[in-house]
């Protein structure tokens, strides 16, 4: 998923049969069935809490001990056939900002994942394409693909990034490759209060009811996330939660 290091994921997950409507797998107490036939519309992703409309660019900023990160969310007008389903492809890209001055001064990841909206108004989650690489001077080298997966491949099956009307507790698997990609979320709020504190081009850069989720890998134990998605933007600030706070922020919409 995601932003460097976790751009988003959820998943009341199903196993996949050629393609049919499969019986859902219980990931938490949300439980979603993966139906094909109930994609009349895949690529209008519309669900209010994350729109992905194409031509559209999403902007983060990082601070960390390190250094600084910027990532840019593109949504793409490029589609993937994946597991019976068209989807909307999305092309995230993370930069170092060695010196913090808002400028990338070389990419360290790349991905490509892919989305789309079933009739009910959730988002699923369907894969991606990562890699990731190798710092200077091997800058141009691929170091890592690890994390990469497509449902319906090798027991891989798609989660939901987002539930069409999320409620308090609710919990849910994101994706599910096994060994590779298992990420989970739980619903914590849903009236949430959001303040971006980072200079950005956002206006408004206040939110008030957005849904906060913790997201989290058995893959990586100790790894936390809470993530802000506010109505009519989508996600706005994840709070990396593994030794010192890490903020994440969205600073322009492009």
């Amino acid at each position: 998923m995601g932003i460097r290091s976790t751009w988003p994921s959820v998943v009341a997950s199903a196993a996949i049969l050629c393609g049919a409507a499969s019986a859902p797998v219980t990931a938490g107490n949300i439980t979603v069935s993966f139906d094909p036939a109930s994609f009349s519309d895949p690529l209008t992703i519309d669900n209010p809490l994350w729109p992905l409309v194409p031509g559209t660019k999403f902007l983060y900023r990082a601070e960390t001990r390190e250094g600084c990160e910027l990532t840019s969310v593109e949504v793409t007008d490029q589609t993937k056939s994946v597991a019976g389903i068209t989807a909307r492809e999305v092309w995230d890209k993370a930069y170092v900002d060695l010196d913090c001055d808002g400028v990338g001064d070389y990419l360290a990841e790349e991905t490509f994942d892919w989305y789309a909206q079933d009739d009910g108004g959730n988002i699923w989650y369907l894969g991606e394409d990562t890699k990731e690489y190798c710092d200077p001077p091997d800058q141009d080298t691929v170091c890592r693909t690890e994390g990469s997966w497509e449902a319906g491949i090798d027991g891989a099956v798609p989660g939901i990034i987002m539930l069409a009307l999320p409620h308090p507790g609710d919990l849910y698997r994101q994706e599910y490759y096994a060994g590779e990609a298992e990420d989970m979320a739980k619903v914590l709020r849903i009236n949430a209060r959001v303040v971006l504190t980072m200079e950005n081009g956002i206006e408004p850069d206040e939110y008030e009811g957005c849904v906060k989720t913790k997201e989290w890998t058995p893959l990586q134990p100790g790894t936390l996330e809470h993530k802000y998605y506010c109505a009519g933007v989508g996600l706005v600030l994840i709070e990396e939660l593994k030794g010192k706070t890490v903020w994440v922020e969205l600073v322009d919409i492009q």
